[in-house]
């Protein structure tokens, strides 16, 4: 028997995953028009390959807000194809399904469904460039949840508070409580932990049985002071967090030495951006679950274009040139050139037996020319390699090192210059620089109506989702507002009246208040867009080669990257509350939809309004629990550790949930035991059991 037969029983889970697949990237492009295409029909074929239970994708299934025509042509296609037959599913949804779909007309899961057959059932969260938008709140993974092709969770309709309610599974004696939480702007989301607003509900019964698995979709890393989600801000009793969003493939689970949880970084499936976190080898994940233990077999994709980046310091070739030398801008280009030639050479080595691979690689040689070098002509040396990269023109990127910046003192003559000069940081977009201008500026050039997050946010909307009245409405929204509010307040002098509207934008900064202003006054300009009968879908969205996903570099705090790589960690102690809550009987009602009829108008994206957090501390304890990790790129893993037997399971399911406070933990030891031994006749066996209370 092979120890993949050993591996599937009736009780073990068997989950594809898979996050920022980004389909629709550069699909006009002639070279690499089809590359997210192609990875998303192997990643489906590798899903009936090994017969999965079901497949979860953490955010980012499409690419651009508004997918083309062809983009969900292909995607419908794809998952009709691989997803829909007669092969039975084996596990079953306990929970309370008007709940957890509670985005759709059909709230329940696909595969129960009389008028659909499906094989493989696909769980998604919606990422931040698929996000439901409009006043309707619909996302395109609302096109494909009410096809009976998707199962969209995670959405949260409310600004004031979050509850998180799993959806539970059970296959054999094997309990899994899948939570997801789709992608929400990190500072609101950042303000709204701080201020214990987020809840995540537990079964009230055999809550030590569940395996509890969770997917989310936000910055790991930190790019400013609240722009990320610290790791020690989930709860305690997660077993397993799959993170989206950031593009380097991190799949091997890492252990939260707080928390004590598990955190899986698939990645993206396609390189959106030529920085040094997309360079990573692309995999994605076979989870196995059984009881309360776990094993994650990462998969290669065969289909992913080769991407190979190298830095050079022109500075550390001083036995071959210096700036003063003759010619020195003709050396350069020729260490260039030998640089790239490698990389080359590199890659088609690569290519060797792997036929699905793309022919073309990607190719970046970032040329630091710091201490008086002069850069060449980009266009005309990338014409030496045209029939051989994916990328020609964009081959070489200069950058120098950043200047020291310089004290602002004249309030009114501001050196644009300096504020925008390029720089080595790669991904600054035009809301950072709007940002950054008014963190530099004075005093008498700040804006006095209005909040800097609230004309970010209208920037952002203008920019992404093209929502062309969205400033104006800010301002004017803003402006009956302020007008409103004086007129309450009594206030008729100018020194007074200007006082007054200082107060009143300060009062309003960072809180609930102001991000319903910003909700109301963006719905505004999309309800104008709808009465003038402009579409609400662009069939042909443009073609653009830079993603805002960039990579393993971290930005400074007024950028706002959404970059792979490490993340920083953050102290933290919430309390939640313990009372218990009955989740809503099972049916099959409509789900309840917050579509707010209003109007709307858009501009740019910029900046969000420096926020300062309260610090949080805190510390939690835990039970001991197993994870196997299985590091090699092979197809059948190999199980070296082991997870803790499960308690004999008492009843089946519950649909009742308390809510977990994360200060009112027990005061045993979580940690993780790995086993070493080579059993092959129990791979799940364990050492040490959970104990929570």
């Amino acid at each position: 028997m092979s120890s993949e037969n050993i591996l599937d029983d009736e009780d073990t889970f068997k989950i594809l995953i898979s996050t920022d697949i980004h389909l629709g990237y550069l699909e006009k492009d002639a070279i690499r028009g089809n590359d997210s295409y192609n990875t998303l029909n192997e990643i489906l074929e590798c899903a009936k390959k090994n017969q999965v239970d079901f497949i979860l994708l953490g955010g980012d299934l499409f690419h651009e807000n508004k997918p083309s025509r062809r983009c969900l042509h292909s995607c419908i296609t794809m998952l009709r194809k691989y997803c829909m037959g007669d092969s039975p599913v084996t596990f079953n949804i306990i929970s309370d399904q008007t709940v957890n779909f509670n985005t759709t007309q059909f709230p329940w899961v696909n595969y129960q469904d009389e008028n659909l057959n499906i094989s493989i059932p696909v769980f998604s969260i919606h990422g931040n460039h698929d996000d439901p938008t409009g006043a309707e709140g619909l996302c395109a993974l609302d096109l494909l949840s009410a096809s009976g092709l998707v199962n969209h969770f995670g959405h949260s309709h409310s600004v004031e508070r979050i509850e998180i309610s799993p959806i539970l599974l059970q296959k054999g004696s094997t309990k899994l409580a899948l939570y997801g939480l789709g992608s929400i702007p990190d500072e609101r989301l950042y303000r709204m932990f701080v201020n214990n607003q987020v809840t995540m509900l537990r079964p009230k019964e055999d809550r030590d049985e569940w395996f509890n698995l969770f997917a989310i979709h936000q910055n790991r890393s930190k790019h400013g002071p609240t722009n990320y989600i610290p790791e020690q801000f989930l709860d305690d009793f997660i077993d397993l967090v799959v993170w989206g969003h950031e593009h380097e493939c991190l799949i091997a689970p890492t252990r939260n030495e707080q928390q004590l949880f598990y955190v899986t970084q698939p990645g993206s499936s396609v390189a959106t951006s030529l920085s040094p976190g997309e360079a990573t080898k692309k995999h994605i994940g076979l989870l196995r679950v059984k009881g309360r233990k776990m094993n994650l077999q990462k998969i290669p994709l065969r289909t992913v274009r080769q991407f190979f980046i190298q830095d050079v310091v022109l500075a550390d070739y001083e036995d071959l040139f210096t700036p003063d030398t003759p010619q020195v801008t003709k050396k350069v280009e020729n260490l260039c050139y030998a640089k790239v030639s490698e990389m080359l050479e590199e890659a088609e080595r690569g290519r060797l037996g792997c036929p699905l691979t793309p022919e073309k690689p990607l190719i970046r040689l970032r040329v630091d020319y710091t201490g008086g070098f002069e850069t060449f002509n980009t266009s005309r040396f990338s014409q030496k390699f045209v029939d051989c990269v994916a990328n020609p023109k964009d081959i070489i990127h200069f950058l120098r090192k950043r200047e020291q910046k310089q004290d602002i003192k004249d309030e009114f003559n501001v050196d644009y210059g300096k504020l925008v000069k390029p720089t080595a940081v790669e991904g600054l977009r035009v809301e950072d620089l709007v940002k950054q201008y008014f963190e530099a500026a004075e005093q008498k050039v700040q804006l006095s109506l209005l909040t800097e997050q609230g004309m970010g946010k209208a920037i952002q909307e203008f920019v992404d989702k093209d929502e062309k009245d969205a400033i104006e409405e800010l301002i004017t929204y803003q402006l009956e507002k302020t007008q409103r509010h004086l007129q309450s307040r009594g206030v008729t002098t100018e020194q007074d009246i200007d006082a007054e509207i200082q107060r009143f934008r300060d009062s309003k900064k960072n809180t609930t208040e102001e991000e319903n202003d910003i909700r109301e006054a963006i719905n505004r300009a999309r309800a104008h867009r709808l009465e003038r009968g402009d579409p609400d879908v662009s069939d042909e969205p443009a073609d653009v080669t830079m993603d805002s996903d960039e990579g393993s570099v971290t930005l400074p705090a007024a950028t706002r990257g959404r970059g792979r790589g490490g993340r920083a960690r953050g102290g933290r102690g919430r309390g939640r509350g313990a009372a218990a809550s009955e989740a809503k009987p099972a049916g099959r009602g409509r789900s309840q939809r917050s579509a707010p009829a209003s109007q709307s108008r858009s501009i740019l994206q910029a900046f969000q309004g420096p926020s300062q957090r309260s610090q949080i501390g805190g510390s939690t304890s835990f039970a001991a629990d197993e994870v196997i990790i299985d590091d090699s790129d092979e197809d059948i893993p190999v199980m070296k550790a082991t997870r803790p037997a499960p308690r004999p399971s008492s009843s089946s399911s519950s649909s009742s949930f308390t809510k977990h406070s994360s200060q009112s933990q027990s005061q045993g030891s979580r940690g993780v035991a790995f086993d070493d031994s080579d059993e092959e006749d129990n791979p799940f066996k364990g050492h040490s059991h959970r104990s929570r209370r």
